[in-house]
């Protein structure tokens, strides 16, 4: 990752040298914004060509944020237009973070990835005797074989602290589909076992430990993994069905707050992306050690996942990204790390499905910028 690290800096030199020669701080300007309005006509096309609700994107480059604007209402029938302040559910983007929350506990000692699951959660248990060989890793990264969620019972939200433990209990009678570390299958079960795991290494409930080490460190204060924290005049109505209606249930069950529960906006998200493009610091304090980007960014499966994020390498380009989708919400993040480049997008409708057209079509805009 240093390499990485270093390359990087050698290749935004040599751009900051090319535009210092070439380009005057005016005509970057005017190159800045004439990409901006092209992001902003391309967005607003697309929302209204696919009858959107809803849909906010941020964009940052070389820590900056470059863009960030919102397009629709956060509720049909209700005309309230939508700001970059208003609080989405980002369903799995919620993995990434709890990925960084484990890499933290191992840094602090608390904790290492090949640890058996059961060496922190002894009642934890699966209708398999192989259930004992899991490791935080496995779990991770996908490759533990358990299941995923058949239903997150979004209409019967459980509130109370302890329902992740009763949650990991209650998965005595599943069974593996293969032994652990032997394939790979996506599982938001796993992730939320991993959620209950870091309540109890770090004796605080999960959601306190990702507000304290993760969200306020990095300016992230209006984000949280409990949904009744959310702010009231913030907070975004899900759309289902096509054309989009009113979806009559919001996506929370603390049961399920791991996996999927992040609310946040594209506005603090643009923090999130910064933060890891800095390489785990920002604005003078750091959440993570800069090497822990090698346990995060290295694939360790054929999938091309890493821990929390998926990987995307050709060509000697290289992305890291997570999507999330979950009932009412569609959500995608993208970094590019060599280039310096984060895109984030939340949209309060399900079948918002060009999300990651979306976010791959705003770097290929942005990039001409980077190359200049």
């Amino acid at each position: 990752m240093k390499v990485r690290k270093v390359i990087g800096w050698i290749q935004r030199l040599g751009v900051a040298m090319v535009i210092s020669l070439f380009l005057s701080g005016a005509a970057l300007a005017a190159q800045t914004a004439s990409i901006e309005a092209k992001i902003d006509a391309y967005l607003a096309e697309k929302v209204r060509a696919a009858g959107i609700p809803g849909l906010a994107v941020a964009v940052v480059q070389d820590g900056t944020v470059i863009f960030s604007r919102a397009y629709g209402v956060r509720k049909l029938g209700k005309g309230e237009r939508l700001t970059p302040d208003h609080i989405f559910h980002f369903a799995s983007v919620s993995k990434p973070l709890v990925a960084t929350a484990i890499v933290q506990l191992v840094e602090k000692g608390k904790l290492k990835l090949d640890d058996p699951v059961v060496k922190h959660l002894p009642y934890f248990r699966l209708a398999d005797e192989r259930y004992s060989e899991i490791t935080i890793r496995q779990m991770l990264n996908h490759t533990a074989g358990m299941p995923d969620v058949e239903d997150y019972e979004w209409d019967k939200p459980q509130f109370d602290k302890g329902a992740a433990e009763r949650y990991v209990r209650s998965l005595s009678t599943e069974k593996l589909l293969w032994a652990p570390g032997s394939d790979w299958q996506y599982s938001n079960m796993a992730f939320d076992v991993l959620g209950d795991l870091i309540a109890k290494v770090s004796g605080l409930s999960f959601e306190e430990y990702m507000r304290i080490n993760i969200l306020e460190p990095i300016g992230m204060v209006n984000s949280s993994f409990m949904y009744p924290e959310i702010d009231k005049k913030l907070r975004t109505t899900g759309h289902i069905g096509d054309p989009a209606r009113i979806s009559a249930v919001y996506p929370y069950n603390r049961r399920h707050a791991p996996s999927s529960t992040l609310n946040s906006s594209v506005a603090e998200m643009a923090r999130w992306m910064l933060v890891n493009l800095n390489w785990g610091e920002l604005d003078g304090g750091r959440i993570l050690r800069d090497e822990s980007y090698d346990l995060l960014w290295t694939s360790t499966t054929d999938h091309e996942i890493g821990l929390g994020w998926f990987i995307y390498e050709e060509a000697g380009a290289w992305e890291v990204f997570h999507s999330g989708s979950d009932l009412g919400f569609r959500s995608y993040i993208m970094l590019s790390p060599d280039d310096g480049i984060g895109i984030v997008m939340a949209s309060n409708w399900q079948l918002t499905d060009v999300d990651n057209e979306i976010v791959y079509d705003i770097m290929d805009l942005v990039l001409p910028l980077e190359n200049e």
